[in-house]
């Protein structure tokens, strides 16, 4: 087992199980809403589990799915196998402990995010999760109003924990992140906080390959990422999803995975990074920010 299944196997075991049952539904030649008129579920049942989305896959449900496919007995084992890693482990994401500082919705993204290969990243507001330091954090606007400072700390723990990602020695996590001028400028917490942030994005962006950074300037005026934040996830080669793209506001999070709006967010990111200066100047960008706090 890797580095990565080892940090993240219920997520993985999900993930696994999405690809082989839809490539068995698929090569049996069966709708998903035959399998659930069969399984007597729903429609939408299966289709979580063919995108990973449930958090426990119940190993009765894909013994009766492996029997509807017509799986052989080595892939039934295998599949039971992963269903009941998904039963009887948790992804640190979901400890009960977590629940106050984790939506469902981020929650659902966190699964996602554990087994992705890329996150591209757009932000006008704040520093990306994914650089964010412990001190910034404690700064920014909870997203549960009156956090009890215990509930601080796991909020800033689930924040810290997601970052391990772009240190993983087996696949780190690739970030390209693209931040408006306006994160640079706009002071959170003091001037200590923002020097530290700022040098901690220069520090990932010139030390990690799999880090690349770019800062959409106030001088480019109108672009393709006005209407606000968003993250495409993508998962390469050895998991054979589509992108997904995550959003989020003050109230909700949600998930769009129809080709037709992942592409309209992809195309506007390619269209942000062709847009921006390149990395380097983004960080000389950012270095110079840093002197003027």
């Amino acid at each position: 087992m890797s580095e990565e299944t080892g940090a993240a196997a219920p997520a993985l075991c999900r993930l696994q199980l999405a690809i082989e049952l839809r490539r068995l539904r698929e090569a049996s030649g069966l709708a998903a809403t035959s399998v659930a008129k069969r399984l007597v579920v729903s429609s939408s049942k299966i289709n979580r589990i063919e995108t990973g989305e449930n958090g426990i896959v119940e190993p009765a449900d894909v013994m009766a799915l492996c029997d509807i496919y017509g799986a052989d007995s080595e892939q039934r084992d295998t599949l039971v196998g992963y269903a009941t890693v998904t039963k009887t482990k948790r992804d640190w994401w979901q400890k009960r402990e977590l629940a106050p500082v984790i939506s469902p919705g981020f929650k659902a993204y966190l699964g996602q995010e554990a087994v992705a290969t890329a996150v591209h990243n757009y932000e006008n507001e704040f520093v990306p999760g994914l650089l964010q330091t412990e001190a910034y954090v404690r700064a920014l606007p909870p997203p549960t109003p009156g956090l009890s400072p215990a509930e601080m700390d796991k909020l800033v723990a689930v924040r810290m924990t997601r970052q391990e990602a772009l240190h993983r020695t087996d696949s780190p996590l690739r970030l390209t992140a693209i931040i408006n001028e306006s994160v640079l400028r706009r002071p959170i917490g003091n001037a200590e906080v923002m020097r530290e942030q700022l040098g901690h994005i220069a520090d990932l962006a010139t030390s990690l390959p799999n880090v690349r950074i770019q800062v959409v300037p106030f001088t480019l005026g109108t672009h393709p990422g006005m209407n606000g934040a968003f993250t495409i996830l993508r998962f390469g080669e050895r998991h054979p999803f589509q992108p997904i793209v995550y959003l989020e506001n003050r109230a909700t999070a949600w998930v769009l995975r129809k080709p037709s709006d992942t592409d309209l967010y992809d195309e506007s990111f390619t269209d942000l990074q062709a847009a921006a200066p390149g990395h380097t100047e983004s960080v000389s960008m950012i270095h110079n920010a840093i002197e003027e706090f």
